[in-house]
């Protein structure tokens, strides 16, 4: 199942995808758009191009599990654009997804411009990773 992972932020939104097989997740781009509805509708686009199976939603959770304001909009925006696609729009826990794409980057010496051009779409891909990861886990075949 093609399977794309949307990353939301205020002004940046990393979008990552993995092929049929669900074997690797990998970026896909930075959507640089600070209006909630047209960021929406972007990335239905993308999700369009890529054909899309499904759709998960980072849903940052606070630490001690409970839901805040930033969770709140990510949901809000999950619902908004399941309405503009035709195929499940998941949430799915991010916690410290950031946090481990500036550690990535960190490694790979990934500095400045270049840095927040991508770091948004590693986290994309690091949210793509573990929802893979808990498919197989649970024997949830690719289709």
């Amino acid at each position: 199942m093609i399977i794309m992972s949307v990353d939301f932020g205020d002004s940046r939104t990393g979008i990552a995808v993995c092929g049929k097989a669900e074997m690797i997740a990998s970026p896909v781009c930075v959507i640089a758009e600070k209006d909630f509805d047209e960021c929406i509708k972007k990335t239905a686009v993308l999700a369009k191009e890529q054909r899309a199976e499904e759709i998960v939603v980072g849903y940052p959770k606070n630490m001690n599990g409970t839901i805040g304001e930033r969770a709140e909009k990510c949901q809000m925006f999950s619902e908004k654009l399941s309405e503009l696609v035709d195929c499940p729009v998941t949430l799915w826990d991010e916690r410290c997804t950031t946090v481990s794409a500036h550690n990535i980057l960190n490694v790979t010496n990934t500095r400045g411009k270049k840095r927040k051009a991508v770091v948004d779409a590693v986290a994309a891909t690091i949210i793509l990773e573990s929802y893979l990861g808990y498919r197989r886990n649970k024997g949830i075949s690719p289709t």
